[in-house]
């Protein structure tokens, strides 16, 4: 196992994983992260250099951290032998397995093998998948002259939005989440459209895999276009920084989905997958 924390070799690492899109658009994500200041506090660890098998992107060792904070305590993998990736986990001080935690990656045996690995260790694993999706190059962006009165505006989000946010995200309601949420709002780009309180009526996040994420329209603001609207003002945002414009949707996610297609997004060939472990001695916390 390799730490990799030389400044020219991340900015290698992060051109030769272009290479292997999309399956390693989040180990990208992350690493792009990590070069352009690294907010998140985020480290790389590697099997080799430069002839490397797998990279796993995890948070630094010395940073803050909440045990049962699995939103933070994120593992993006990215592989080109399986089992090394393995190997990797079984032998070596990769993964914090005390405390609650999530694995995310592209690829079809990461949740056989990193099951396999966490069971060994008691811990129980479960798995979401998505549809996952890229945008190409964004050009043009909606006519917004309906927006440029005093009610409503295009914006972009503040840490004291952090409470709706975890209150109306499927993953949230809780303090982790509403941390997380206020870190992500903290670090990277948002967009938001306010009503004429100032109040997010809707609204898109980046994580820190640069990936956008919690689109949000509260029900009684819906069909105006403002998804629309927030998609296309996040998406122009990320490819202006020269982040891949990409997200996640679930299967039932019909809206969403009906939303993306016709801003013409990619849905890819690969899915995303997300793991949440959780150890035996947190599993009743």
């Amino acid at each position: 196992m390799l730490l990799l924390n030389c400044s020219t070799k991340l900015l290698m690492l992060e051109k030769m994983l272009k290479s292997h899109f999309p399956e390693s658009l989040k180990v990208y994500g992350a690493v792009m992260n990590i070069n352009r200041g690294n907010p998140f506090q985020k480290e790389v660890v590697l099997d080799s250099w430069p002839d490397f098998k797998v990279v796993i992107t995890r948070r630094q060792r010395e940073a803050e951290r909440d045990n049962l904070d699995h939103y933070t305590n994120a593992y993006a993998v990215f592989y080109k032998d399986v089992r090394t990736y393995q190997r990797l986990l079984e032998e070596h001080d990769i993964i914090n397995w005390d405390q609650v935690f999530q694995i995310q990656g592209l690829q079809n045996e990461l949740f056989d093998v990193s099951k396999a690995v966490a069971n060994s260790k008691q811990l129980d694993v479960k798995l979401t998948s998505f549809k996952a999706v890229h945008f190409s190059p964004v050009s043009t962006l909606p006519d917004i002259s309906s927006l440029m009165g005093s009610s409503p505006r295009l914006t972009y989000l503040s840490v004291a939005d952090a409470d709706l946010l975890n209150q109306t995200w499927s993953r949230g309601g809780n303090e982790q989440c509403h941390q997380y949420i206020a870190n992500l709002i903290s670090c990277f780009p948002s967009v938001c459209v306010r009503d004429d309180r100032g109040n997010p009526v809707s609204w898109s996040i980046t994580d820190q895999f640069a990936t956008m994420c919690h689109s949000y329209t509260l029900p009684e603001h819906r069909r105006k276009g403002y998804s629309r609207l927030v998609a296309l003002t996040l998406a122009r945002k990320l490819q202006n920084r020269g982040f891949p414009i990409q997200g996640n949707v679930l299967d039932d996610n019909v809206a969403s989905i009906t939303l993306l297609k016709s801003l013409n997004a990619q849905f890819l060939p690969c899915r995303f997958h997300r793991l949440i472990l959780t150890p035996a001695s947190l599993s009743l916390t």
